[in-house]
């Protein structure tokens, strides 16, 4: 299965998935639409195996967000930003939140961005049951005033689990204001949350072990760089010391979500999936077109059915 801006022939799948698969919101499937089609979940012979934090079972495949958002990595071609957002409408996003849902995949991984949660709270008032992890992109400063009032409004949208952007987390570890991190997290446990880190940089998992931060689980970059863009340095690298994160992953007891796993696209699903979870991460996420759902999850369940690791699992 390829990714990347062919998305497994993107125009052809798209165009064969709305003319052949015409997929109800959770909840409004026809009693004559085919196991697929229904908004129930896999039966548990077949079921996505859950992982656990706090008091949230959570799918050892997740939903990224980015291409909800239509943030995509897309190197130099300039127009996959603008093919995406044509795609993912509103209303196909919905689509996507209730397949995932039927595919046995319960939780979303997805920043503020304003428009994306207006949709996300529509899908649960309409029945969804989508779980929500998010990282608040608002300002890290002395005071945390940005910050808390950002947690306040999530929180009173129904969040279940946020964690720390990973792109606060690497500033502030490079500039020695690792505290502010420790203050997120305890703002966020405060609501009665689990709490994570996120982190493109290992340094900051390294910093938030050694001072011992009570985060709840990391949310860390992780691929390898065996595919043909991984040195062009464009947009093309997320995780360019694998084998480090590697090992200081086995000595930490927090569970590890791993994102960017198919750096954005460039490494097959099989092949990401089999690499992150062999090699220590209890969670993956992948950013997903709704026509990429059911053979995703198929792919993680075959890997995770004989998975064979060195790290424990964590959650």
């Amino acid at each position: 299965m390829e990714t990347g801006l062919n998305r497994r022939s993107f125009i052809k799948a798209s165009l064969a998935t709305t003319a052949a698969v015409a997929v109800l919101p959770a909840g409004q499937a026809s009693a004559d639409a085919p196991p697929a089609q229904r908004a129930t979940p896999p039966s548990p012979a077949g079921a996505l195996a859950q992982g656990k934090i706090g008091k949230l079972n959570i799918s050892r495949l997740l939903l990224g967000g980015n291409l909800l958002t239509h943030y995509t990595h897309s190197r130099d071609l300039k127009y996959v930003y603008k093919l995406a957002a044509h795609y993912n409408t509103p209303e196909k996003i919905i689509e996507t939140l209730s397949v995932a849902e039927q595919n046995g995949v319960n939780t979303l991984v997805i920043h503020t961005v304003p428009q994306a949660l207006g949709i996300l709270a529509k899908h649960r008032k309409q029945g969804g049951k989508m779980q929500w992890i998010i990282c608040t992109t608002a300002l890290m400063e002395p005071g945390m005033k940005a910050y808390s009032e950002s947690i306040k409004e999530l929180v009173d949208m129904g969040v279940d689990a946020m964690y720390v952007w990973g792109v606060h987390s690497d500033t502030l570890v490079a500039d020695a204001k690792a505290d502010l991190i420790a203050k997120a997290v305890e703002l966020i446990q405060a609501q009665k949350l689990p709490a994570g880190i996120g982190a493109h940089q290992l340094p900051v998992i390294v910093e938030c072990e050694k001072r011992k931060i009570p985060a709840d689980f990391y949310i860390k970059t992780f691929h390898h760089d065996r595919y043909p863009t991984a040195k062009l340095n464009y947009d093309s690298s997320w995780c360019q010391n694998s084998t480090e994160v590697i090992e200081v992953m086995k000595t930490v007891e927090k569970p590890w979500f791993a994102f960017k796993v198919m750096a954005a696209g460039a490494i097959p699903p099989d092949n990401a999936f089999r690499y992150a979870f062999e090699n220590g991460a209890d969670h993956v996420l992948a950013g997903m077109f709704d026509f990429e759902i059911a053979e995703d999850v198929a792919i993680a369940s075959k890997i995770l059915a004989n998975v064979k690791r060195t790290r424990p699992w964590r959650s």
